[in-house]
């Protein structure tokens, strides 16, 4: 005798979907809207307090979460030396660590000139200041909003220095 197997109820589906919520969509029947999920954000706070202590230039959080789907937020940082831009990185990674907040993964580390650090919720781009102006991260997120942080005036790179 054959069993009688149930038919799915709409919707059913995305709830035994193993990814995140945003990376299943901001539709109508998604369990988080776009916007509404701010996972991430104490993280990239603290990788901002990890990069400030470091000495990084011109940091910007943008606030990614109605834009992408893999991540939140993206926090960028300048350095002012291809040496900076790594003891920038490392500080990141390292003091991230501690706190238990492991990096998914990293890209261009140990070059000097750019670093990806991926913590998931959150990523962290740090560029050698020339090529972070070259590459303008900021302008192709320009609808991405700017989430409100305290920028030290020694953060802030002078307008003769580059």
């Amino acid at each position: 005798m054959r069993e009688i197997v149930k038919e799915e109820e709409p919707g059913m589906a995305k709830d035994m979907d193993p990814r995140p919520a945003r990376a299943r969509g901001a539709g109508a029947d998604s369990h988080v809207k776009a916007g509404a999920d701010d996972a991430g954000l104490a993280g990239a706070l603290r990788a901002l307090e990890l990069g400030l202590e470091k000495k990084a230039l011109e940091p910007v959080l943008l606030d990614v979460r109605g834009l992408c789907t893999y991540c939140n937020y993206q926090l960028v940082l300048s350095g002012r030396s291809d040496r900076q831009v790594d003891a920038i990185s490392e500080a990141i990674v390292v003091g991230l660590k501690k706190d238990g907040v492991r990096a998914i993964g990293t890209e261009g580390k140990r070059s000097g000139q750019w670093a990806l650090l991926d913590f998931g919720d959150f990523v962290v781009h740090v560029f050698h200041h020339p090529q972070r102006e070259h590459f303008d991260l900021e302008g192709l997120w320009v609808d991405a909003p700017r989430v409100e942080i305290d920028v030290p005036a020694d953060a802030r790179v002078q307008a003769d220095e580059y």
